[in-house]
């Protein structure tokens, strides 16, 4: 059984991708920070139908915590799936964000994945076998009006990706990003309304997060295990 960490899984895309992964026979650990109750609940469910899963809660922005929260979990193993799904947004055009607005973004998306993945990196090597799944955005592809941070963030977690694929490729570990599109979660809620849903989107719906949860459960498996520094977007045609 391997062992799989997904952070911010008690969010909508994360907790259906926890459940995704247990389902697939992993022990998953369901990563929250101020949501520590949808975590746990998360994990009810997931024990509920025979999976195997734990709760832990930590800020992915706070570099020391975040090792501390590791090094525990580490003691019994390592991780040798990591899907790094925290995120946030901080909406605003441009020459009114705010740096407060700019850091929040780019420090839970950019310096969250290193925070997590770096301590996480030579247990897996040891291994011979890893993934590691950054969820990322189409913004961090085309870019979008009123979130140059979020696709700055995301652009550089593509780029981060890309590289680190060429550092693991040789020791078994794939490293990939997925960029998914308008997604049928509480994030988009009031953000789009169906008419403007079927504007964005040549398949004229929001995707559903389990099948976001579908692709990173192919990305973690045996049979991708020659796909490796790419961003793989999900979003219903739109690009």
């Amino acid at each position: 059984m391997k062992r799989a960490l997904v952070t911010g899984g008690s969010g909508g895309i994360g907790a259906a991708i926890c459940k995704r992964l247990a389902a697939d026979g992993h022990h998953v650990i369901v990563h929250a920070n101020r949501s520590r109750e949808k975590a746990a609940a998360v994990v009810a469910e997931i024990l509920a139908v025979g999976g195997s899963a734990e709760a832990v809660a930590f800020d992915v922005t706070d570099r020391a915590a975040t090792a501390a929260a590791l090094e525990v979990l580490l003691e019994a193993g390592a991780i040798q799936i990591l899907v790094n799904n925290a995120g946030i947004h901080a909406d605003a055009v441009f020459p009114g964000m705010s740096g407060e607005q700019w850091d929040s973004v780019v420090d839970v998306s950019l310096n969250g994945f290193f925070n997590v993945t770096r301590p996480l990196t030579l247990p897996m090597i040891r291994t011979r076998w890893g993934r590691i799944i950054s969820i990322s955005s189409v913004a961090g592809i085309t870019g979008n009006r009123g979130q140059v941070n979020y696709s700055a963030a995301k652009g550089a977690l593509h780029a981060a990706s890309k590289a680190l694929a060429l550092e693991l490729a040789s020791r078994g570990v794939t490293v990939n990003a997925v960029a998914p599109g308008i997604i049928a979660t509480d994030m988009i809620d009031g953000a789009f309304d169906g008419e403007a849903i079927k504007a964005l989107v040549p398949m004229q719906r929001a995707g559903q997060p389990g099948e976001v949860a579908d692709l990173v459960a192919f990305l973690a498996s045996g049979q991708a295990s020659y796909i490796s520094g790419q961003v793989i977007s999900i979003n219903g045609a739109m690009i």
